[in-house]
């Protein structure tokens, strides 16, 4: 299957597959980490007919995902002798799709880059859309560029040796998409199970389809866009709190998502039975949604520093229902801080 993503300076494929082989004509380097190395990369290298070819790996995990490792790569690129014309390859999660894109965003001012994700979330969220970047100590994804990729190669075999947490991390994407955009999808994702290949083929299929539309209406995130970060807004201080080394990304924006629903059915956008089912579908995959806030003040001054904020007001995604969300900058401090209270 082919999802066509068009936006108003390049258009690119995103093809959901085994992958084909790929030719390319220029000097390319492929980013990945040591676990997907070990597992995945010779099954790649057998899919890439490439002669100028050479292989750059940075550690595993979102603690790495930092200036430094960036320097890591660039050092790379500079030492093989990329020029403008060269091509980067991201092989891996959304850690390395985040960097590698973020990378070829500021190589001698910008060079292409291709995603070939191997992970759940990666596949159905990150990988799509060019959103590239790196963490700080103020928060996630505070440092990067939009970039889109040239392509992006969706194999499912990837996921046969994904560790169950993480495949689980992957719904919470899922998920979000079908709550902000799909009541549908998310009624199919209630009755259907995703550990079976042929459903989650069908889940990754609507999650792009729906990622995709999204970013071709507003790719640099001045409005609708700014709805794919449902249950993010929560979920990223969280992470900053437990230094991205207790949660997964998507097991945060589950607790997340969990969070805003709280928000959304104390000011009437949502019903307690709408926010139940959806904290059933989550913990059916063994997705957190429960998370201790030691100090509410702390955590409210933390999404000051969140990129959607502005002016001094903090924009909340905010589900209506289920299959339609807003975003809004006009819920009060006191009921969210009765809902971290809770919490």
């Amino acid at each position: 299957m082919i999802v066509n993503i068009t936006l108003p300076d390049t258009a690119y494929d995103i093809t959901i597959d085994q992958l084909q082989t790929l030719t390319i004509n220029k000097k390319v380097v492929v980013v990945t980490n040591p676990t997907i190395s070990k597992l995945h990369l010779e099954y790649l290298l057998s899919k890439l007919d490439i002669k100028d070819l050479s292989v750059v790996t940075i550690p595993d995990g979102e603690q790495y995902k930092n200036m430094k490792t960036i320097e890591d790569i660039l050092e790379h690129c500079f030492e093989h002798k990329l020029n403008r014309s060269s091509l980067l390859i991201a092989f891996g999660g959304g850690v390395i799709g985040d960097m590698t894109g973020f990378a070829a965003s500021i190589y001698q001012r910008g060079i292409e880059f291709i995603q070939i994700p191997t992970t759940l979330l990666s596949q159905v969220d990150a990988s799509v859309g060019g959103k590239t970047g790196v963490n700080n100590k103020f928060g996630k994804n505070l440092v990067g560029a939009f970039h889109q990729p040239q392509a992006v190669y969706i194999d499912p075999f990837f996921l046969t040796t994904l560790p169950k947490r993480e495949f689980s991390a992957g719904i919470a994407e899922i998920v979000k998409m079908a709550v902000c955009f799909n009541k549908d999808f998310f009624e199919w994702l209630e009755n259907n199970d995703l550990s079976d290949s042929e459903n989650i083929k069908v889940a990754i299929a609507k999650s792009v389809e729906t990622k995709a539309w999204v970013v071709s209406q507003d790719e640099k995130e001045k409005g609708l866009r700014a709805a794919l970060n449902y249950g993010h807004t929560f979920g990223h201080v969280i992470e900053n709190e437990t230094n991205y080394d207790t949660y997964l990304h998507g097991e945060a924006v589950g607790i997340g998502i969990c969070m805003a629903n709280d928000v959304s059915v104390k000011i009437g956008l949502m019903t307690e039975n709408e926010s139940s089912r959806v904290k059933t579908l989550l913990e059916k995959y063994n997705i957190p949604t429960q998370y201790t806030v030691n100090d509410v003040e702390d955590f409210y001054e933390h999404f000051f520093l969140d990129k959607k904020s502005l002016d001094n007001k903090i924009k909340f995604i905010l589900a209506k229902g289920l299959g339609d969300c807003t975003i809004t900058d006009e819920v009060s401090k006191n009921d969210i801080l009765e809902v971290l209270r809770v919490f």
